[in-house]
């Protein structure tokens, strides 16, 4: 499950030699604020123009965006505090803070989609570039968390598709980079926007969650956009047990690396692939390689991918019960968001099949949601999905924000 990140062209690295570069403010504020605890540092942060930010859209094949690029930004990579699995640690992500905006703007968070390289998460910005920097320049305050296993935090197994765990990542984000805010002397309006695709839509319907469910972290949300998450984790999986391949390979290696850590299975990767992917595992998703690169190592034929005993099991009811305990959990249990909510899927979509958000959407309409809508893209796929999602949803984010 992902969106293909690569760094950017030679171009932008032009670009990130001519930007502007200046300190970050240390002033004091009172000492008091929630957000205090959360904010650890802020690096050098350095300006981008609209014209340069409307050439790394350009560059990256994302022209519907440059209607909506209108201001100048100052990005900083943030390091904050936060938990998993009940202890403190570091994390990091990008701040994005547009210039001369009119009014007070609105705050963003942005959850990006699967990443394997330690080199393309946000905080790398900008030989890393994910797209949605680009919603500073349409006039929010944009925060993009790299996630637990990336960046600040990259010595941690990322926790793909662990609900709790995501959704803390970003909400703490939030906090730290609030207060970051106010030391700036920058205000915020108290609208709250949250967006993602692929697994960013995924964490960002958890980080929904945990603002809606939990009040003590005292922030409300405005809207939400999710994009192609695997939302019904345990709908993914019975789907994949009835199709002979699979178009991303690498998804299964750091899904199943990120479970049989996080819960303390500790199994063999024999029990979960063949040989040689099983001994090749590890160091495939140390960091060092992009998804192609990791992909280029597997095979898409699940029956090869996976141990025979596994692939069996994922559709076998009563095989692996420990296991898809853990999948069902994570597939929002017992919950609907009560915020208004836009979920996207393209309809032919092979990495994230369509069929998770509608049984998704099933759920929460008959739990009893009434601000849920899903829009189908005729013919999308994952990759060409983007465009139209974002056609919508930032359009519909600034109408709100007003």
């Amino acid at each position: 499950m992902k969106l293909n990140l690569r760094t950017v062209s030679c171009i932008i690295a032009l670009l990130f030699v001519m930007a502007g570069c200046k300190k970050n403010n240390n002033e004091e504020i009172d000492n008091s604020d929630p957000g205090k605890e959360f904010f650890v540092s802020a690096g050098v942060g350095r300006s981008f123009t609209k014209a340069e930010l409307q050439g790394f859209a350009t560059l990256k094949g994302l022209t519907s965006y440059i209607p909506f690029i209108q201001y100048d930004v100052d990005f900083y990579p943030i390091t904050y505090n936060t938990t998993f699995n009940g202890n403190k640690i570091k994390a990091s992500g990008l701040l994005c803070i547009p210039k001369n905006v009119p009014g007070t703007p609105a705050l963003l968070s942005a959850q990006h989609g699967t990443m394997f390289s330690d080199q393309e998460v946000p905080s790398n910005f900008p030989i890393a570039f994910t797209g949605f920097e680009l919603f500073a320049s349409a006039g929010f305050v944009t925060v993009i968390p790299d996630y637990i296993g990336y960046g600040a935090s990259k010595d941690i197994i990322h926790p793909y598709y662990d609900m709790q765990s995501s959704a803390i990542a970003v909400v703490d984000m939030i906090k730290a980079s609030k207060y970051y805010l106010k030391t700036l002397n920058k205000s915020v309006s108290d609208k709250l926007f949250l967006v993602g695709y692929s697994e960013g839509g995924y964490v960002t319907m958890a980080a929904q969650k945990e603002i809606e469910t939990n009040t003590s972290h005292g922030l409300t949300l405005t809207a939400a956009a999710e994009g192609a998450g695997g939302y019904d984790v345990t709908g993914m999986l019975a789907k994949v047990a009835t199709v002979p391949t699979y178009v991303d390979p690498s998804f299964f290696g750091l899904f199943m690396q990120s479970y049989n850590s996080l819960y303390g299975f500790n199994r063999p990767l024999t029990d979960y692939f063949k040989e040689p992917y099983a001994s090749k595992m590890p160091q495939l998703l140390d960091g060092s390689k992009n998804s192609d690169g990791v992909n280029a190592e597997l095979t898409p034929t699940l029956s090869s991918l996976f141990s025979t005993s596994f692939y069996a099991s994922l559709s076998n009811p009563t095989a692996e019960l420990a296991f898809k305990a853990k999948v069902a959990a994570n597939s929002f249990p017992n919950w609907y968001p009560k915020t208004v909510t836009r979920l996207y899927h393209g309809t032919a979509d092979q990495n994230v099949y369509i069929e998770t958000s509608q049984s998704t959407l099933a759920k929460f309409i008959a739990a009893g949601a009434t601000k849920v809508t899903l829009t189908p893209i005729p013919g999308g796929t994952h990759e060409t999905t983007v465009p139209y999602m974002m056609g919508d949803a930032l359009p519909w984010f600034k109408t709100l924000a007003q």
